[in-house]
């Protein structure tokens, strides 16, 4: 049976302390670190915003993301290994 480590601060292991522990790590930051976090945030809300109009991005009535059948497939394939030269 493997030990628990001691070193464990508890207190972060809660959604309240994870949260304080998030705005602990953003306090931390540079400006230019925030602004650009800020600037990549923007990015990803405005490719899930037009994946969403595209149709490429929707949800199921459970909320639950399906990909469309030719991405869906794409995932499926099998990968091919690091350092293949096939193509």
């Amino acid at each position: 049976m493997s030990q628990i480590p001691d070193d464990i601060d508890w207190s972060l292991t809660t959604w309240e302390g994870a949260r304080r522990e998030q705005l602990r790590h953003w306090a931390a930051l540079t400006l230019r670190e925030r602004m650009q976090s800020l600037e990549d945030m923007a990015e990803v809300a405005q490719r899930f915003r037009e994946m969403r109009e595209t149709g490429r991005f929707s949800a199921t009535r459970s909320g639950q993301a399906v990909a469309p059948e030719s991405e869906a497939h794409a995932v499926r394939q099998t990968p091919t290994p690091y350092g293949s030269n096939d193509e």
